[in-house]
């Protein structure tokens, strides 16, 4: 396509097709991550904290927005083993082999974050999920605590 105008720099176009995406993400690293909290004294200590946070970010927006898009992928897509194993034990159990899909294991996440999943509610946010996967984090250390061998 030749236009007779200068398209412009290339963050002008992601920002108008990708912008509540760029919004939301942000919006999770501000809120979830509380990355302006943060009280480091240099540049370089910042950047490593910021590369870590937009990892954590990125699952926490990826997750949701797989739960959304392909709700009916194996969990395997977006759980490790260790976290499909611990939502089965705190469900009392696996669900029926026609259940197990990332929008099963993403509303125990979102549970454990306080998502009530009434019948009217919207499905759970970055917020609900940030919130679950940081006390399934918390579990999950326990269990591998508790299994640890001592001495």
């Amino acid at each position: 396509m030749v236009r007779s105008r200068p398209v412009g720099p290339p963050h002008r176009h992601l920002r108008r097709h990708h912008g509540w995406q760029i919004e939301t993400f942000h919006k999770v690293l501000k809120s979830g991550c509380h990355a302006e909290q943060a009280k480091l004294r240099t540049a370089d200590r910042l950047v490593n904290l910021l590369a870590v946070l937009c990892v954590v970010g990125w699952r926490v927006f990826w997750l949701t927005t797989t739960g959304r898009v392909a709700p009916a992928a194996p969990p395997e897509v977006a759980f490790a083993p260790a976290e499909v194993a611990v939502l089965d034990r705190i469900a009392g159990g696996p669900p029926p082999a026609s259940e197990r899909t990332i929008a099963h294991y993403l509303l125990a996440v979102a549970k454990l974050g306080g998502y009530l999943a009434r019948t009217k509610d919207p499905p759970p946010g970055n917020m609900v999920v940030w919130r679950g996967l940081t006390r399934l984090a918390d579990i999950l250390l326990g269990t591998e605590l508790g299994t640890a061998s001592c001495g």
